[in-house]
């Protein structure tokens, strides 16, 4: 399939500063509004995209190669996580404010004096949009949801792979913030390289998320930490996402496990941040040969003509390697490429590689000894699969490692697709992730974006409502460490 991507001309110095600086004078009068008129924007953009679906996916269509059924889900996903965040506006338990109040018989031999703490915005949030969800990780997608939650304006870095698309969703975007009547600074839009760079350097700018490769993630994060004055960056990075098999799991369930990592490899033309890169199973199970007869699964084009010549330079630097064979590797379909722990273990950077496409590293270990060490030389990871049984003694330390390196630890099940809820954690140590405390989907993503205050012997009428004795807000509380609402 060919794409048709309309170039739009990168912003000029003078427009990303406009920019910034409108979102820095809208910090002030967004995290102040009322959090139902906060919620009701998150809403209102949430609308818009469903009423516009049909045109959206059509651009999307037209940018990207990814198929109608993938987008219209992904598209889905977008505006149910605005309504999520929305949600948890509503409810204010982000703010988690605490409140002790003053006690002249404090237990530490001082007088504890009033302390009121909560959270707030960190202020004007720089979001470089990313390509393969050009929805769910876009304009409109998760860090922007996030950032808005939190009370802070966004500049979203239009990502080139899909820039027609990217305007619509701000247009969209411009005129909900015009219906709900909120700061029109709230939400800017940037385009090129040196604009993203610029608006980094910014010294209105106070944090920045990021979705895309390891090299040019960490070029950024080095930016953001060289700044006057550094600020946070929520980089998402790379990750293999590494699957161990236990001899039993591949005694028992050889040819369910060799099918379900066969979708997994090519959902989405494995262009998915959680794809498994590499499987660790028994040299002496059948689980190779299963994965050999199994006919190829096509697995539809890949975004863009730049990401398939890196998915073909990354297969090609760990196909040609003295220790690596092909499993299969048809044309339009999932690439299997299959080693040993010894190789791996022996040369881990040049086969612990990520391929951001459709193909996966079968590697094969002999023993317990052998595959419990190659899953404690794993570096950080977004995921690690564990497929084995509940008896099995293995299971157990294996899931210590994995605890140790991943910030999702799955039993039995595949890492593709990642849940828009309040328990998720997407996110893991370096490389995985620049900040491994955070995640960037789920509720939890709001973090990010604030920081705590204490007030100390505040009067009462000067405090935020948040934390007013009365309450105003109706705001669920922690008070002298019980919790109150």
């Amino acid at each position: 399939m060919t794409v048709s991507i309309v170039p739009i001309a990168d912003s000029t110095p003078a427009q990303v500063d406009a920019v910034v600086e409108a979102a820095a004078a809208a910090a002030g009068p967004w995290a102040a509004l009322a959090l139902a008129d906060r919620a009701r924007l998150l809403d209102t953009v949430a609308e818009r995209l469903d009423a516009q679906a049909a045109e959206l996916i059509r651009l999307a269509r037209h940018e990207t190669r990814l198929p109608e059924p993938r987008l219209s889900a992904e598209l889905r996903r977008t505006s149910f996580q605005l309504r999520l965040f929305a949600r948890c506006v509503l409810d204010g338990g982000f703010l988690d404010a605490r409140i002790d109040t003053a006690d002249a018989e404090w237990p530490m031999g001082v007088p504890r004096p009033d302390l009121r703490r909560m959270n707030i915005p960190l202020g004007p949030v720089l979001n470089f949009a990313a390509s393969n969800f050009p929805f769910a990780f876009s304009v409109a997608g998760g860090d922007t949801a996030s950032a808005w939650a939190a009370g802070c304006p966004v500049i979203v870095k239009a990502n080139p792979g899909h820039p027609v698309l990217s305007r619509a969703v701000g247009n969209l975007i411009d005129e909900a913030i015009v219906e709900c009547g909120a700061p029109p600074g709230i939400f800017g839009m940037i385009h090129g390289r040196d604009a993203g760079v610029r608006a980094l350097t910014h010294p209105a700018v106070a944090a920045v998320s990021f979705t895309g490769s390891t090299a040019g993630g960490r070029a950024l994060y080095d930016l953001a930490c060289a700044r006057p004055v550094p600020i946070p960056f929520y980089g998402e990075l790379g990750s293999i996402n590494p699957v161990f098999v236990t001899a039993e799991a591949a005694r028992s369930r050889a040819g369910e496990i060799a099918a379900g990592l066969l979708t997994a490899v090519s959902s989405s033309a494995g262009q998915l941040c959680t794809k498994p890169g590499l499987v660790a199973v028994p040299e002496t199970s059948t689980l190779v040969d299963e994965l050999s007869a199994l006919p190829p699964m096509l697995t539809g084009d890949l975004l863009n003509d730049h990401i398939a010549t890196g998915f073909a330079a990354a297969v090609a630097q760990v196909r040609d390697h003295r220790d690596v064979r092909v499993l299969s590797a048809s044309p339009g379909a999932a690439v299997l490429l299959a080693t040993t722990a010894r190789a791996v273990l022996a040369d881990r950077e040049a086969l612990m590689r990520e391929m951001f496409g459709p193909a996966t590293l079968l590697v094969t270990y002999r023993d317990t000894d052998e595959l419990l060490e190659l899953a404690r030389s794993l570096h950080g990871e977004l995921t690690v699969s564990i497929f084995g049984e509940r008896a099995d003694e293995t299971t157990h330390a294996l899931l210590t490692a994995a605890t140790h390196t991943a910030g999702r630890v799955l039993w039995n099940s595949w890492p593709t697709g990642v849940s828009v809820t309040y328990a998720q954690q997407h996110g893991g140590p370096y490389p995985a992730t620049t900040t491994p405390t955070t995640t960037s989907v789920g509720t939890a993503a709001m973090t990010r974006f604030l920081r705590p205050v204490a007030f100390q012997s505040m009067p009462e009428e000067l405090l935020p409502p948040a934390l007013r004795t009365d309450n105003p807000l109706g705001l669920p509380r922690s008070v002298n460490g019980e919790r109150a609402q």
